[in-house]
């Protein structure tokens, strides 16, 4: 089961170790942070593009996982390109709004650059099977099992909140509470099993970190695991793909001169 959904079929991204999918991730993010250029962030999108084919994610499963960060992008580009700082020849100007060369290359290179960090991180994610990552991070990062087996505890429990929601809203609706139209019935339809959730969260944490303490689970002792964690060569392969494209996309962003080091 994924850490977003149980039902994405096995791929070739989805049998690597995940600190390898982790590492990709933060080697791309930190390359990507580096500048803030439109030219690096869309020659990283245009060479993960070429990955996610490999994710098993259907068309479908990929658009709902990353709807959040396509409706961030445009966004941030947006408000970038209308507040952003003015530079270069001015395009348009309404009162002190004011869109100019600089602030019009800015907004792209921020909304280039949301896709670009986002979508991967979100599809390595969804390809990640909680009880791996937990693995993986105790057995080969050599974080403490008292860490990992709370965040595995609570990456567990991220699918039956989504039920709760869902049970929450029929049965207020079946009950009729919250049928009013207009923002007043919309904030009684949130907040109310919002509220809900949150008391049955309480107590079913309270619950588990009971249950996990009477079974040793918070013990200082040397842990067994399982399932050992290895990374193999196809997981070196997918590192050594991650300098790629974070080498790619700089070498061509100098090569192009749009490359401006932040720090600079």
């Amino acid at each position: 089961m994924s850490l977003l959904t149980p039902t994405i079929r096995p791929s070739v991204v989805a049998r690597l170790n995940p600190v390898a999918k982790l590492a990709v991730a933060l080697i791309v993010s930190c390359a990507l942070l580096l500048s803030i250029d439109w030219v690096s962030a869309g020659v990283a999108l245009l060479l993960e593009a070429g990955l996610l084919l490999w994710c098993g994610l259907s068309a479908r499963q990929f658009l709902l996982r990353t709807a959040p960060v396509w409706i961030a992008a445009p966004m941030a580009a947006v408000t970038t390109v209308l507040y952003g700082e003015d530079s270069g020849a001015l395009l348009w100007q309404f009162g002190f709004i004011s869109v100019t060369e600089g602030s019009t290359q800015l907004g792209l290179a921020i909304g280039l650059r949301v896709l670009a960090i986002g979508l991967p991180g979100i599809v390595l994610l969804a390809t990640t099977d909680p009880t791996d990552l937990a693995d993986g991070l105790a057995q080969v990062l050599r974080l403490p099992a008292r860490f990992v087996l709370g965040g595995l505890a609570g990456l567990r429990l991220v699918g039956m909140f989504i039920e709760d929601w869902h049970s929450l809203t029929l049965a207020r609706r079946a009950r009729g509470v919250g049928d009013g139209g207009g923002p007043r019935g919309a904030a009684r339809r949130f907040f109310g099993p919002a509220f809900s959730l949150l008391v049955i969260s309480v107590r079913r944490g309270s619950k588990l970190a009971t249950a996990m303490e009477a079974r040793g689970f918070g013990s200082d002792e040397p842990r067994t695991w399982a399932r050992p964690s290895r990374v193999r060569a196809a997981d070196a392969v997918l590192v050594g793909i991650g300098f790629a494209i974070a080498g790619i996309a700089i070498g061509v962003a100098v090569w192009a001169e749009t490359w401006s080091f932040i720090l600079a």
